[in-house]
């Protein structure tokens, strides 16, 4: 039933992205792009309040000749559908998880990777300098490049019952993950049991006792605060948001265009840092139930992952070539 359901929900999306495809191209003949943005938040969210800000302005500063029209709450299907629908033409930009890309370029993966960044800082310059504009431009034949990047916090563990201070903690306990290998290798390599599941059903499994906990930055507290007894701050991974865009579009558009797109995406960027951080502030400010632990000992976590790096250097050096970049620019 719910492998039927899914194949239903791909032939919906389907069905729509041909539908917006056949309303015609993003680029017209007189040069001006009326380009279709998907991403699977909620419209009371900050990424949809920057990103229709950052519709708005691109629309202003290209006097009309490039308009941004955003369709929320994964109304065109997952990311993975995003992805696909701007390969195959039908739609233009989308938000993505970082992680989302490793499916499609390997080498994306390299964020996902546990403590391979040192802090905030060291984040922040890595995505905002060459390295980030390097991986930005790795798709670029596979059908789509980089724009820019969004903070999505740093993800730590939160438990119903559980304080997580080092990974002998995660002992016995059942975690949900990402659908991502490396997020379930590093679960294994802290000692806990990895549970893929989708976002949506945390919270149940977690009032059912079907999972222990899950791992997320503190902002899931806003949906699962009340199964939740700790958050702890061990800060395992920061994986970023990024914008990508149709490299069908971009070749399309004229330098001034693309200078605009590029200029307005990075003023997003660092405008949502801010909010960003005072959305993780209100988040924190309403889980006044949620104990936050922050006397964890990072240093052991940062120790028990050592075997993903050694794994990653034999088995994928292309991603530990990206490694050794980010922990360079430290």
């Amino acid at each position: 039933m719910l492998k039927r359901k899914r194949i239903i929900a791909l032939a919906l999306c389907l069905v729509m992205a041909l539908a917006l495809a056949a309303c015609g191209g993003s680029g017209t003949s007189d040069g001006t792009f009326h380009l279709r943005l998907s991403h699977g938040l909620a419209e009371d969210h900050a990424v949809h309040i920057a990103m229709t800000a950052w519709a708005e302005e691109v629309e202003k500063r290209s006097n009309g000749s490039i308009t941004i029209q955003i369709f929320p709450n994964a109304t065109l299907g997952s990311e993975v559908d995003n992805i696909t629908q701007i390969r195959a033409g039908a739609l233009d930009i989308a938000k993505v998880s970082a992680s989302t890309l490793g499916n499609f370029q390997p080498e994306w993966n390299v964020v996902s990777v546990p403590y391979v960044f040192n802090d905030k800082e060291h984040f922040y310059k890595v995505m905002d300098g060459e390295i980030g504009q390097e991986l930005y431009d790795l798709t670029e034949d596979v059908g789509f490049i980089g724009l820019t990047w969004l903070e999505s916090g740093a993800r730590s563990f939160y438990t119903a019952d559980t304080p997580i201070r080092t990974p002998a903690d995660l002992k016995g306990l059942k975690i949900r993950t990402m659908d991502s290998q490396m997020a379930i290798d590093m679960m294994n390599a802290f000692g806990g049991s990895a549970m893929v599941m989708g976002y949506s059903e945390i919270y149940t499994g977690m009032q059912q006792g079907v999972i222990d906990g899950a791992e997320n930055n503190i902002t899931a507290m806003r949906d699962h605060k009340d199964v939740t007894g700790y958050y702890c701050f061990d800060e395992h991974t920061r994986i970023p948001d990024i914008l990508v865009i149709s490299t069908e579009v971009w070749n399309a558009m004229t330098d001034e265009q693309r200078q605009i797109m590029t200029e307005t995406a990075k003023e997003m960027t660092e405008t949502y840092k801010t909010s960003w951080a005072e959305f993780e502030d209100e988040v924190r400010a309403g889980a006044d139930n949620v104990e936050f632990v922050e006397d964890v000992d990072t240093a052991a976590f940062q120790e028990a992952c050592q075997s993903i790096y050694e794994n990653l250097k034999a088995s994928d050096p292309a991603v530990y070539a990206f490694v050794e970049k980010i922990q360079a620019a430290a």
